[in-house]
């Protein structure tokens, strides 16, 4: 009894949790890293996509500070190879005095159904999470993995997958349960590694090659579930899958278009078979809220994609946040961001979930940016609208705001025969952070103007994303943007280039890329504190504690750094 006084109250409230919503593992399934780990604030370790299931990428350690991050030094640099090295082995080594500073290599375990001839090889695109996890970190690229010594940045193992094809975009990273890795491929399969080996344990086909759909999510580990979503642009319909995470069986599949007679949300379709063909990718990671047993995440655009072939109708559940429980796959709430979307304009942003006050009482709230140039405060457990932003200095659209806080779509900046001016895409994938120190919400905003001409005037539409074409590009530059939640407006803006995304921690450091450089800023002002020039960032940074030193973790290129303080 005397020990349990000694017990921090904290752990022991994510021990109740844990027993209520978490089911136990088996024995046999028991080390690495346990779902229950997740649950924790961001701390010593990085176990899931965003750090942990909050995704405000908010880390508690402070050992980096104001006062000394000038001090930061490299600690190792590792540039990786993507496919099958000379002699069988898998290329990349540890660099700035790591043990594997000669280039080392390490075992590559092959897996795939193609012959390797489509597969690009050469520098990877590291653009996704990076876990970290008992000392060692998890990264991914498209048909690509690795293990690597988080001390000196050492390769352990690559697995590589010979790829059938398709569409190839940037891989979203890994998720973790016990010693199982999970991976998505671009041509459509789940793929569970053995954390230690890089081994196959199996292996499930998840969607329709056949159709065109590409996989690339980070999986998502959620008690006993494995969440994946897919992605693509041609005419068929989305869905998040959990599956069990020791034989691959899935256990729900939830559609986010109507695909049946008397489905919710079908009379905002001409039709249900231009519903079944409506689009609503789950192509980006998402929050998990213990408390409510919410997965929430957001939905990619309707299809076909610019022209009228749908009807006039919001289009549901396409270019949405949507809250489903874990245990079944049924919606609990949904929220709007795009209705009736003409422009590309995916929800796929991660929504960040914080408790902080709200109009003078704390309330639990979802937080986004999105691809369309606006903020939003949602309140979590409902999907109740609080607070709508508007972002970007030439973000043109929408007329304004309807009832519930959503843009109302001008129909004379659809694409058009003549050419219609509308801005681009005012913030992305990459994702944004949240210091609950200053109560602002960080997130890249790009500035810019096309005219967007419609080339394919049939009243059906053209599948996916034809259509349309683009001319007379202008920008207005690119920013880190500040924004205060409770009113959704920019408190300071920081001109930068392209980013990765963002990091923030108890040191009171904001972390992102400029385009050319791995930049500290104070994020209360934005003004900055301290640089390393490592090229165009691929992913947003991350932190982690080990024997005793704060590493801040960050890609450039083809290359892995990471930097201590000195």
């Amino acid at each position: 009894m005397k020990r349990l006084l000694h017990i921090p109250a904290l752990l022991i409230a994510y021990s109740l949790i844990a027993s209520f919503l978490i089911a136990p593992a088996p024995l046999m399934a028991q080390g690495g890293l346990d779902p229950v780990d997740i649950l924790k604030p961001l701390g010593d370790q990085w176990p899931v996509f965003a750090g942990d299931y909050s995704a405000k990428r908010y880390s508690s350690l402070k050992l980096i500070d104001q006062s000394n991050v000038k001090n930061l030094s490299l600690a190792w640099v590792t540039r990786f190879t993507a496919g099958s090295g000379p002699n069988g082995t898998a290329q990349g080594g540890g660099g700035g005095g790591g043990r594997g500073g000669g280039g080392a290599a390490a075992p590559i375990i092959v897996g795939g159904f193609g012959k390797g001839d489509l597969n690009a090889g050469g520098a990877p695109r590291m653009g996704g999470g990076i876990l970290m996890v008992d000392g060692v970190l998890y990264m991914s690229a498209p048909d690509n993995a690795w293990a690597v010594d988080a001390r000196d940045g050492t390769v352990l193992w690559h697995y590589y997958w010979k790829t059938r094809g398709g569409t190839h975009t940037g891989n979203r990273g890994m998720g973790m349960w016990h010693n199982n890795l999970y991976l998505e491929v671009h041509d459509d399969y789940l793929i569970c590694l053995d954390a230690k080996t890089g081994r196959e344990k199996w292996k499930k086909e998840i969607s329709s090659f056949d159709q065109q759909y590409f996989s690339s999510v980070a999986p998502i580990a959620i008690g006993n579930h494995i969440l994946a979503g897919t992605g693509n642009d041609m005419d068929a319909p989305g869905f998040l899958q959990s599956f069990d995470p020791e034989t691959g069986e899935r256990q729900w599949i939830a559609y986010m278009v109507p695909m049946n007679a008397g489905d919710k949300g079908l009379d905002t379709w001409a039709s249900l078979d231009a519903a079944r063909h409506g689009g609503g990718q789950a192509w980006i990671p998402g929050p998990y809220d213990p408390e409510t047993h919410l997965y929430i995440f957001g939905t990619g655009n309707p299809t076909p994609a610019y022209t009228t072939g749908r009807g006039e109708g919001d289009n549901l559940y396409t270019c949405s946040i949507v809250a489903v429980n874990v245990d079944t796959g049924k919606i609990a709430w949904y929220y709007q961001t795009s209705p009736h979307d003409t422009h590309d304009w995916d929800a796929t942003e991660t929504p960040i979930l914080i408790d902080a006050p709200f109009n003078g009482q704390m309330r639990k709230m979802a937080l986004t940016g999105q691809r369309n140039g606006y903020f939003f405060t949602l309140d979590r457990v409902t999907g109740e609208h609080l607070v709508t932003g508007k972002m970007g200095l030439v973000n043109n659209w929408a007329l304004g705001l309807d009832a519930q806080g959503r843009p109302k779509r001008n129909p004379e900046k659809d694409a058009t025969l003549a050419g219609s001016l509308v801005n681009g895409d005012v913030t992305n994938y990459p994702p944004a952070a949240f210091s609950p120190d200053t109560g602002l919400f960080y997130v890249h905003e790009n500035n810019s103007l096309r005219i967007s001409y419609l080339i394919d005037p049939d009243p059906r539409g053209s599948m996916g994303l034809g259509g349309t074409m683009s001319g007379g590009g202008l920008n207005y530059g690119s920013f880190l943007d500040a924004i205060d939640y409770q009113t959704g407006k920019v408190a300071w803006r920081h001109e930068i280039g392209g980013t990765g995304g963002f990091l923030t921690t108890a040191g009171k450091l904001l972390f992102g890329g400029d385009g050319e450089n791995l930049v500290a800023w104070d994020p209360a002002t934005g003004k900055p504190l301290w640089h390393a020039h490592i090229g165009s960032a691929g992913n947003a940074p991350e932190t982690y504690m080990l024997d005793g030193h704060q590493y801040i973790l960050a890609t450039g290129g083809d290359q892995l750094f990471a930097f201590v303080l000195n």
